[in-house]
Protein backbone atom coordinates (compact mmCIF):
# COMPACT_ATOMS: atom_id res chain seq x y z
CA UNK A 1 0.00 0.00 0.00
CA UNK A 2 0.93 3.64 -0.32
CA UNK A 3 3.16 4.71 2.55
CA UNK A 4 2.11 8.01 4.13
CA UNK A 5 4.55 10.27 5.94
CA UNK A 6 3.10 12.88 8.28
CA UNK A 7 4.94 15.93 9.61
CA UNK A 8 3.24 17.68 12.51
CA UNK A 9 1.66 15.37 15.10
CA UNK A 10 0.12 18.25 17.03
CA UNK A 11 -3.46 18.66 18.18
CA UNK A 12 -4.83 18.33 14.64
CA UNK A 13 -2.10 16.11 13.22
CA UNK A 14 -2.47 13.50 15.94
CA UNK A 15 -6.10 12.94 15.00
CA UNK A 16 -5.18 12.70 11.33
CA UNK A 17 -2.39 10.22 12.10
CA UNK A 18 -4.68 8.09 14.25
CA UNK A 19 -7.28 7.81 11.51
CA UNK A 20 -4.70 6.97 8.86
CA UNK A 21 -3.19 4.14 10.86
CA UNK A 22 -6.60 2.81 11.94
CA UNK A 23 -7.64 2.61 8.30
CA UNK A 24 -4.60 0.56 7.41
CA UNK A 25 -2.27 3.04 5.76
CA UNK A 26 1.42 2.37 6.50
CA UNK A 27 2.38 5.50 8.46
CA UNK A 28 5.62 7.31 9.23
CA UNK A 29 5.68 10.45 11.33
CA UNK A 30 8.45 12.92 12.06
CA UNK A 31 9.75 12.68 15.61
CA UNK A 32 9.59 16.17 17.13
CA UNK A 33 9.44 17.64 20.66
CA UNK A 34 6.23 19.46 19.73
CA UNK A 35 4.34 16.26 18.96
CA UNK A 36 1.43 15.08 21.04
CA UNK A 37 2.09 11.74 22.82
CA UNK A 38 2.62 9.11 20.12
CA UNK A 39 2.59 5.84 22.09
CA UNK A 40 -0.82 4.97 20.66
CA UNK A 41 0.43 5.51 17.10
CA UNK A 42 3.51 3.37 17.66
CA UNK A 43 1.41 0.63 19.26
CA UNK A 44 -0.84 0.66 16.18
CA UNK A 45 2.14 0.12 13.86
CA UNK A 46 3.26 3.62 12.91
CA UNK A 47 6.97 4.33 12.75
CA UNK A 48 8.99 7.43 13.63
CA UNK A 49 11.48 9.11 11.27
CA UNK A 50 14.44 11.11 12.47
CA UNK A 51 14.36 13.84 9.83
CA UNK A 52 12.00 15.24 7.21
CA UNK A 53 14.37 14.05 4.48
CA UNK A 54 14.38 10.51 5.86
CA UNK A 55 10.59 10.53 6.11
CA UNK A 56 10.25 11.77 2.52
CA UNK A 57 12.69 9.17 1.21
CA UNK A 58 10.49 6.40 2.68
CA UNK A 59 7.06 7.85 1.77
CA UNK A 60 4.86 7.94 -1.31
CA UNK A 61 2.73 10.75 0.12
CA UNK A 62 3.94 13.42 2.57
CA UNK A 63 1.28 15.28 4.58
CA UNK A 64 2.21 18.53 6.31
CA UNK A 65 0.24 19.70 9.37
CA UNK A 66 2.44 22.52 10.67
CA UNK A 67 1.68 25.97 12.03
CA UNK A 68 2.02 28.34 9.11
CA UNK A 69 3.90 29.58 6.05
CA UNK A 70 7.39 29.88 7.67
CA UNK A 71 7.14 26.35 9.05
CA UNK A 72 5.97 24.94 5.71
CA UNK A 73 8.89 26.58 3.92
CA UNK A 74 11.39 25.41 6.55
CA UNK A 75 10.25 21.80 6.61
CA UNK A 76 10.24 21.57 2.82
CA UNK A 77 13.36 23.52 1.85
CA UNK A 78 15.53 23.69 4.98
CA UNK A 79 18.58 21.49 5.63
CA UNK A 80 17.43 17.90 6.00
CA UNK A 81 14.00 18.95 4.73
CA UNK A 82 11.48 17.11 2.61
CA UNK A 83 13.05 18.20 -0.68
CA UNK A 84 16.33 16.57 0.31
CA UNK A 85 14.65 13.15 0.31
CA UNK A 86 11.51 13.51 -1.81
CA UNK A 87 10.95 10.69 -4.28
CA UNK A 88 10.15 11.52 -7.93
CA UNK A 89 6.46 10.78 -8.45
CA UNK A 90 5.60 11.31 -4.77
CA UNK A 91 2.97 13.80 -3.60
CA UNK A 92 3.15 16.52 -0.95
CA UNK A 93 -0.19 17.48 0.62
CA UNK A 94 -0.05 20.63 2.73
CA UNK A 95 -2.86 20.62 5.31
CA UNK A 96 -1.38 23.60 7.17
CA UNK A 97 -2.77 27.13 7.02
CA UNK A 98 -0.43 29.13 4.80
CA UNK A 99 -0.17 32.10 2.46
CA UNK A 100 -1.20 31.44 -1.15
CA UNK A 101 1.98 33.04 -2.45
CA UNK A 102 4.14 30.77 -0.31
CA UNK A 103 2.03 27.82 -1.42
CA UNK A 104 2.58 28.49 -5.11
CA UNK A 105 6.34 28.86 -4.58
CA UNK A 106 6.56 25.64 -2.53
CA UNK A 107 4.49 23.82 -5.18
CA UNK A 108 6.93 24.98 -7.84
CA UNK A 109 9.88 23.66 -5.81
CA UNK A 110 8.15 20.32 -5.25
CA UNK A 111 7.23 19.97 -8.92
CA UNK A 112 10.80 20.86 -9.97
CA UNK A 113 11.85 17.84 -7.88
CA UNK A 114 9.57 15.63 -9.99
CA UNK A 115 6.77 15.35 -7.41
CA UNK A 116 3.19 16.63 -7.11
CA UNK A 117 1.62 19.11 -4.71
CA UNK A 118 -1.82 19.81 -3.23
CA UNK A 119 -2.74 22.47 -0.71
CA UNK A 120 -5.48 21.00 1.47
CA UNK A 121 -6.08 23.17 4.54
CA UNK A 122 -8.59 22.02 7.13
CA UNK A 123 -11.56 23.48 8.90
CA UNK A 124 -13.14 22.20 12.14
CA UNK A 125 -11.35 21.36 15.37
CA UNK A 126 -9.18 18.67 17.04
CA UNK A 127 -12.38 16.85 18.04
CA UNK A 128 -13.38 16.33 14.40
CA UNK A 129 -9.76 15.51 13.51
CA UNK A 130 -9.86 12.63 16.01
CA UNK A 131 -13.25 11.53 14.66
CA UNK A 132 -12.10 11.60 11.02
CA UNK A 133 -14.61 14.34 10.21
CA UNK A 134 -12.50 17.25 9.02
CA UNK A 135 -13.36 19.49 6.08
CA UNK A 136 -10.63 19.87 3.46
CA UNK A 137 -10.41 22.74 0.95
CA UNK A 138 -8.09 21.54 -1.81
CA UNK A 139 -6.11 23.51 -4.37
CA UNK A 140 -4.22 21.89 -7.23
CA UNK A 141 -4.78 19.50 -10.10
CA UNK A 142 -8.15 17.77 -9.78
CA UNK A 143 -6.71 14.52 -11.12
CA UNK A 144 -4.08 14.51 -8.37
CA UNK A 145 -6.82 15.15 -5.81
CA UNK A 146 -8.95 12.31 -7.18
CA UNK A 147 -5.99 9.94 -7.05
CA UNK A 148 -5.50 10.70 -3.35
CA UNK A 149 -9.12 10.77 -2.20
CA UNK A 150 -8.90 7.39 -0.45
CA UNK A 151 -6.15 8.75 1.80
CA UNK A 152 -7.90 12.05 2.43
CA UNK A 153 -11.22 10.35 3.13
CA UNK A 154 -9.51 8.49 5.97
CA UNK A 155 -9.65 11.68 8.04
CA UNK A 156 -12.01 14.06 6.20
CA UNK A 157 -15.78 14.07 5.93
CA UNK A 158 -16.08 16.78 3.26
CA UNK A 159 -13.53 17.45 0.50
CA UNK A 160 -13.99 20.44 -1.81
CA UNK A 161 -11.84 21.25 -4.84
CA UNK A 162 -11.25 25.00 -4.71
CA UNK A 163 -9.29 25.43 -7.94
CA UNK A 164 -5.67 25.84 -8.94
CA UNK A 165 -2.68 25.61 -6.59
CA UNK A 166 -3.02 28.13 -3.77
CA UNK A 167 -6.81 28.30 -4.03
CA UNK A 168 -7.23 25.97 -1.06
CA UNK A 169 -5.20 28.22 1.20
CA UNK A 170 -6.89 31.36 -0.14
CA UNK A 171 -10.35 29.95 0.56
CA UNK A 172 -9.28 28.74 4.02
CA UNK A 173 -8.21 32.30 4.89
CA UNK A 174 -11.51 33.66 3.59
CA UNK A 175 -13.41 31.05 5.60
CA UNK A 176 -11.56 31.88 8.81
CA UNK A 177 -11.96 35.63 8.25
CA UNK A 178 -15.73 35.15 8.10
CA UNK A 179 -15.88 32.59 10.92
CA UNK A 180 -13.62 34.54 13.29
CA UNK A 181 -15.35 37.77 12.33
CA UNK A 182 -18.74 36.36 13.34
CA UNK A 183 -17.12 35.02 16.51
CA UNK A 184 -15.57 38.37 17.45
CA UNK A 185 -18.88 40.19 17.00
CA UNK A 186 -20.76 37.67 19.15
CA UNK A 187 -18.04 37.65 21.80
CA UNK A 188 -17.98 41.44 22.07
CA UNK A 189 -21.78 41.50 22.28
CA UNK A 190 -21.74 38.81 24.99
CA UNK A 191 -19.18 40.80 26.98
CA UNK A 192 -21.37 43.89 26.73
CA UNK A 193 -24.43 41.84 27.75
CA UNK A 194 -22.57 40.56 30.81
CA UNK A 195 -21.52 44.08 31.76
CA UNK A 196 -25.11 45.29 31.28
CA UNK A 197 -26.52 42.63 33.55
CA UNK A 198 -28.32 40.80 30.73
CA UNK A 199 -28.83 37.10 31.47
CA UNK A 200 -26.62 35.01 29.17
CA UNK A 201 -29.38 32.51 28.45
CA UNK A 202 -31.81 35.25 27.46
CA UNK A 203 -29.09 36.86 25.33
CA UNK A 204 -28.56 33.61 23.42
CA UNK A 205 -32.29 32.94 23.04
CA UNK A 206 -32.97 36.38 21.57
CA UNK A 207 -30.11 36.07 19.09
CA UNK A 208 -31.17 32.53 18.12
CA UNK A 209 -34.66 33.82 17.31
CA UNK A 210 -33.33 36.67 15.20
CA UNK A 211 -30.31 37.81 13.23
CA UNK A 212 -27.73 36.10 15.44
CA UNK A 213 -28.89 32.58 14.68
CA UNK A 214 -26.26 30.28 13.17
CA UNK A 215 -23.39 27.88 13.67
CA UNK A 216 -21.22 30.45 15.42
CA UNK A 217 -23.82 31.04 18.13
CA UNK A 218 -24.27 27.29 18.53
CA UNK A 219 -20.54 26.93 19.15
CA UNK A 220 -20.14 29.93 21.44
CA UNK A 221 -23.46 29.83 23.30
CA UNK A 222 -22.38 27.11 25.76
CA UNK A 223 -19.46 29.28 26.84
CA UNK A 224 -21.68 32.33 27.30
CA UNK A 225 -24.11 30.37 29.48
CA UNK A 226 -22.01 27.69 31.19
CA UNK A 227 -18.34 28.47 30.56
CA UNK A 228 -17.96 25.49 28.20
CA UNK A 229 -15.37 26.49 25.57
CA UNK A 230 -15.22 23.11 23.81
CA UNK A 231 -17.49 24.19 20.97
CA UNK A 232 -14.70 26.27 19.41
CA UNK A 233 -11.41 24.66 20.42
CA UNK A 234 -9.22 27.14 18.53
CA UNK A 235 -6.57 29.26 20.19
CA UNK A 236 -6.35 33.03 20.18
CA UNK A 237 -2.81 32.74 18.75
CA UNK A 238 -4.06 30.73 15.79
CA UNK A 239 -6.86 33.22 15.24
CA UNK A 240 -4.39 36.11 15.28
CA UNK A 241 -2.14 34.29 12.77
CA UNK A 242 -4.94 33.42 10.37
CA UNK A 243 -6.36 36.93 10.37
CA UNK A 244 -2.89 38.41 9.84
CA UNK A 245 -2.49 36.08 6.85
CA UNK A 246 -5.86 37.21 5.50
CA UNK A 247 -4.82 40.86 5.81
CA UNK A 248 -1.53 40.11 4.01
CA UNK A 249 -3.35 38.24 1.25
CA UNK A 250 -5.84 41.09 0.77
CA UNK A 251 -3.04 43.64 0.56
CA UNK A 252 -1.18 41.53 -2.00
CA UNK A 253 -4.35 41.61 -4.13
CA UNK A 254 -4.58 45.41 -3.85
CA UNK A 255 -7.73 45.23 -1.71
CA UNK A 256 -8.58 47.39 1.27
CA UNK A 257 -9.25 45.39 4.41
CA UNK A 258 -10.51 47.68 7.14
CA UNK A 259 -12.75 45.09 8.78
CA UNK A 260 -10.09 42.39 8.65
CA UNK A 261 -7.44 44.72 10.07
CA UNK A 262 -9.75 45.67 12.95
CA UNK A 263 -10.51 42.03 13.72
CA UNK A 264 -6.85 41.09 13.53
CA UNK A 265 -6.03 43.81 16.04
CA UNK A 266 -8.50 42.36 18.57
CA UNK A 267 -6.90 38.92 18.57
CA UNK A 268 -3.37 40.32 18.29
CA UNK A 269 -3.92 42.48 21.38
CA UNK A 270 -5.10 39.45 23.37
CA UNK A 271 -2.09 37.46 22.20
CA UNK A 272 0.30 40.26 23.10
CA UNK A 273 -1.30 40.36 26.54
CA UNK A 274 -0.11 36.79 27.07
CA UNK A 275 -3.46 35.11 26.39
CA UNK A 276 -2.61 33.41 23.11
CA UNK A 277 -2.92 29.86 24.43
CA UNK A 278 -6.52 30.42 25.56
CA UNK A 279 -9.38 29.50 23.25
CA UNK A 280 -11.39 31.96 21.19
CA UNK A 281 -14.54 31.69 23.39
CA UNK A 282 -12.45 32.75 26.40
CA UNK A 283 -11.95 36.14 24.76
CA UNK A 284 -15.39 36.93 26.22
CA UNK A 285 -13.97 36.89 29.74
CA UNK A 286 -10.94 38.91 28.68
CA UNK A 287 -13.13 41.63 27.14
CA UNK A 288 -15.25 41.60 30.29
CA UNK A 289 -12.14 42.00 32.47
CA UNK A 290 -13.07 38.75 34.16
CA UNK A 291 -10.75 35.84 35.04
Amino acid sequence: MTTVGLIGVGRMGHGIAGNLVRRGWPLLFLGHPGNQPVDDLLAAGAQSAGSAADLAARSDVVILVVTGAPEVEAVLTGPGGVLDGLRPGATVIDCSTSLPGTTREMARRVEDAGARFLDAPMTRTPKEAAEGRLNLIVGGDRAVLDAHRPILESFAENIVHAGDTGSGHALKLLHNFVSLGFSAVLIEAAAAARASGVDAGVFCDVLAQGGGRGVTLERLGPYFTDGDASGLDFTISNAAKDLAYHVEMARSLGLSGGAAEALASVFRAAEEAGQGARTVPELTALLSNAD
